[in-house]
Order: C-alpha cells, then sequence, then structure tokens
C-alpha cells in the first residue's frame, strides 16, 4: 500500500470517480443517488491513497519533515470528504443540515487539501515560488495545487442558500470538481513510477 504505483493507481481511481460524478448529465442519466454513490467511492480511493502517502512520510522522516505533515493533513482532508459525500446520500435534508454535514465538512476538505498542497510546494523553495520545471515532483506538487485551488472553488460555491435551498453557484460546483479532479488525476499519473530509460551502447 505504501508504493508510488498503489498511492498512484487509488489516487487515480478516486479523482476519476470525482470527474466523473461532475460531469454535466451523469447525474441525470444515472440518478442523483448513484452521482452520491460516485462521490463517496471515490473518497474512499482518496482516503486510501493518503493512507499509504502518510505511511510512507511516516518511514521516510516523521513529523520532523514537511511532507509529513502536509501527508497528515491531506489524509484528514480525504476523511472529511468521506463524512461530506456520506451524509449527502442522505435524502430530504434541510438547507440548513446540507450545510452543516455536507457543505461544512467539504469546505474543511478542501481546506486540509490547500494547505497540504501549500506545504508540499514549498519543499522546493521558499514560499513555494521555487520554479523546477525539469524536475517531476515540483510538476506534481504545482498540479496538485491546482487541484486544491479548483476544490476550493467548488467547494465555496456549493454553499446552500437557506431561501432557495440550492447551491450558491451549481455550475461552478461541477466545473471546480470536475477541473480539481483533472489535476489530481493528473498529478497521480506523474507519480506513477517510469521505466528507466536504456542506455545507449556504443558500437
Amino acid at each position: 500500500m505504501t508504493s508510488n504505483r498503489t498511492i498512484s493507481i487509488l489516487f487515480m481511481i478516486g479523482s476519476a470517480c470525482f470527474a466523473l460524478g461532475a460531469l454535466p448529465g451523469y447525474a441525470g442519466a444515472v440518478g442523483v443517488q448513484a452521482d452520491g454513490v460516485t462521490f463517496f467511492i471515490g473518497s474512499l480511493f482518496f482516503t486510501a491513497a493518503g493512507c499509504g502517502q502518510f505511511l510512507q512520510a511516516q518511514l521516510a522522516g516523521g513529523r520532523r519533515d514537511r511532507g509529513w505533515w502536509a501527508a497528515l493533513i491531506q489524509l484528514a482532508g480525504t476523511v472529511f470528504f468521506n463524512v461530506s459525500t456520506l451524509h449527502a446520500l442522505a435524502s430530504a435534508l434541510s438547507a440548513s443540515q446540507q450545510d452543516q454535514m455536507v457543505w461544512r465538512p467539504d469546505a474543511y476538505g478542501s481546506a486540509c487539501f490547500l494547505v497540504a498542497s501549500g506545504l508540499s510546494l514549498s519543499v522546493f523553495g521558499h514560499r513555494g515560488l521555487s520554479w523546477r520545471p525539469r524536475e517531476r515532483p515540483w510538476w506534481i506538487a504545482v498540479i496538485n495545487m491546482g487541484g486544491s485551488v479548483a476544490f476550493g472553488v467548488s467547494a465555496v460555491a456549493s454553499y446552500v442558500v437557506h431561501d432557495s435551498g440550492l447551491p450558491r453557484n451549481a455550475s461552478l460546483v461541477n466545473v471546480g470538481t470536475f477541473l480539481g479532479a483533472a489535476c489530481f488525476l493528473a498529478g497521480a499519473y506523474l507519480l506513477l513510477p517510469r521505466a528507466p530509460v536504456p542506455e545507449a551502447t556504443g558500437g
């Protein structure tokens, strides 16, 4: 579970579930309940991947390393997503209940992802502004930060307005979720170990 390949595959499956759930027309095709189940299953894969990353960080250096804190905070974020997507499966929630049981843990999870992505990016330079486009880990951190920002936008837009009982901006919720999931899917793909390039032999 702690290998990069396993963690990458888990993140890719979770991201694919979130992207699928946010696609226009998917909920209409399969039903709102099945759409919610898709998000919940995706959140479980995120948590499994987060556990693997945390175990890696624990073996690598423990709490003295920023990577350890990033992994721990991201893992907490995935648990918040578990809670949010699970509660979203409940029917007949009032607007107040949706904000308390669905929106709030989603917002906490998005905040955790932002903090974790910032910590991961800060490893590469002062305040995370170091420019290292030739390094694959740097690209992973940058892409994941983009995904965290998109998830954050989605969380803000998903706040349920009590007067109408509807999200503040449903279109932005889907766009933010889809873009965030696409970014994490790309970052997870880059995490996959690459086969070594064979060295050229002289003739």
